[in-house]
């Protein structure tokens, strides 16, 4: 197909295409002719998740080089694969300030991975971002919602589990991999809308049961 007609399918600018092409994003087209070039419907698909990754998974274009670049990795694997994702996605954790108890929230996120029974090493940018949270839940004496966490835990332990057995009956590893980069950018996504979703409706049952009293 030519670039247009890769344009109108993919609902991305001929612009947009091009500058694609020249981030290393997508793939140049195969040239038939000093001037006409030839897109696929590979380049179609790379496309879309290009989309997929900006677009609802909130990636910077650096993110998403970073991303495409392990997946067309030939050394790629899918635990691996789910590394670069979950970095892709995660914050940078701010230097500790000296008042913070960086350590004590160190063990509280160790404490509570060990109760879970996880194995899961330090470095892990989830556990970096828990340490964090917890910081910050002490620092504002908020030890209702640091309560919280275990019940956090207790919904993502099947979550993961849940995720990682419907990749597993993907049959190529180009569908494996590219199912961890979307289960994880836009599963988080899925996750925060769900969330919001379901607080809606708790809040309306509790609101009822309580006759609508205002806080």
């Amino acid at each position: 197909m030519r670039i247009g007609e890769l344009a109108r399918s993919t609902g991305v600018s001929v612009a947009t295409v091009k500058y694609y092409t020249r981030e290393g994003l997508l793939p140049s087209g195969e040239r038939t002719s000093p001037n006409q070039v030839s897109y696929s419907e590979g380049h179609a698909h790379r496309l879309r998740l290009i989309r997929a990754m900006l677009e609802v998974g909130g990636l910077s274009i650096a993110a998403v080089r970073e991303v495409l670049g392990e997946v067309d990795s030939p050394h790629r694997t899918v635990h691996g694969m789910l590394g670069v994702a979950q970095s892709a996605v995660s914050r940078a954790v701010a230097e500790p300030s000296p008042e913070d108890d960086w350590a004590g929230a160190e063990r509280a996120v160790e404490d509570l991975v060990r109760r879970h029974g996880w194995v899961v090493k330090p470095a892990n940018p989830g556990w970096k971002a828990l340490v964090q949270i917890v910081v910050t839940y002490r620092d504002l004496d908020r030890g209702d919602l640091l309560a919280l966490l275990d019940a956090y835990a207790a919904a993502a332990g099947p979550l993961a589990d849940a995720e990682l057995a419907v990749l597993a009956r993907v049959p190529s590893t180009d569908g494996k991999v590219e199912g961890v980069v979307l289960g994880t950018l836009l599963g988080d996504a899925a996750m925060s809308a769900l969330r919001r979703i379901a607080q809606e409706d708790a809040s309306g049952r509790m609101s009822a049961r309580a006759g609508d009293q205002p806080l």
